[in-house]
Formats: structure tokens, sequence, C-alpha cells
């Protein structure tokens, strides 16, 4: 998976990227976020972003490394990888996660599943 999150939203991404780790999920993170995951104490790769050369994140999603992205909306600066980021997901069929409130119940949705404590309410 994919994190690349916003400053803004950093530590709100902290409970859910320890959840992905342990539950098996390998983390790619771009450097701020590398860094800051690094921080804290959580395990991540670190990937570069499509002006940083390459192998970059638009790669591994094309080479199906990555299955789900969190990527939280940032400033102009990073419009252009967030472009790309996004039109790929799409492409590739790859789920894209905008909100660090939606990654973490992306969190709880998974290990229900996985564990099979679940059930499906009609709405």
């Amino acid at each position: 998976m994919l994190i690349t999150i916003a400053d803004r939203d950093k530590k709100g991404i902290l409970e859910a990227a320890r959840q992905f780790r342990e539950m098996g999920f390998t983390i790619f993170a771009t450097k701020g976020t590398y860094n800051f995951l690094s921080d804290y104490g959580s395990v991540s790769r670190f990937i570069k972003k499509v002006f940083e050369g390459k192998p970059n994140i638009v790669d591994a999603l094309e080479n199906g490394k990555i299955q789900l992205v969190i990527n939280t909306p940032t400033s102009k600066m990073s419009e252009f990888d967030d472009s790309h980021i996004r039109k790929n997901t799409i492409k590739y069929k790859i789920q894209y996660i905008t909100t660090t409130v939606a990654a973490l119940a992306a969190t709880t949705g998974i290990n229900a599943r996985r564990s099979g404590a679940y059930s499906v309410k009609s709405l």
C-alpha cells in the first residue's frame, strides 16, 4: 500500500498505519510521510514521487506493487503528483482513500473481514 499524506494530516495517520502493519501490509511512503512514520516508529519503505525520478509511485502502481492508496489532498506544490496518483489508481482499479478517518475505518473493515467478525446490514 502507499501512504502519502499532507503535513496537516500526518498525526491522524499513525493509528491506521500501525494497524495496517499489524495486518501484514507493506507500506510505501513518500519522503515526508516516510520520515514522519519513521520518527514515530512505524516501518515503511521510501518511494519516489513522479518528479523525483524512477522508479516512482506511478511505476509501482503500474507494476502491481501497490493495491491500496491513502493520499490526502495537499497544496498546489503536490498537485502534479496527486493528479498522477489519482489517474493511475483509476486506470489500474486500485482502491483510493483520501482522508485519515476513512483510512482508520478501512483498517476496521479489513480486520473484520479477515476474522469473519462482520455482518451485512441493509441500509
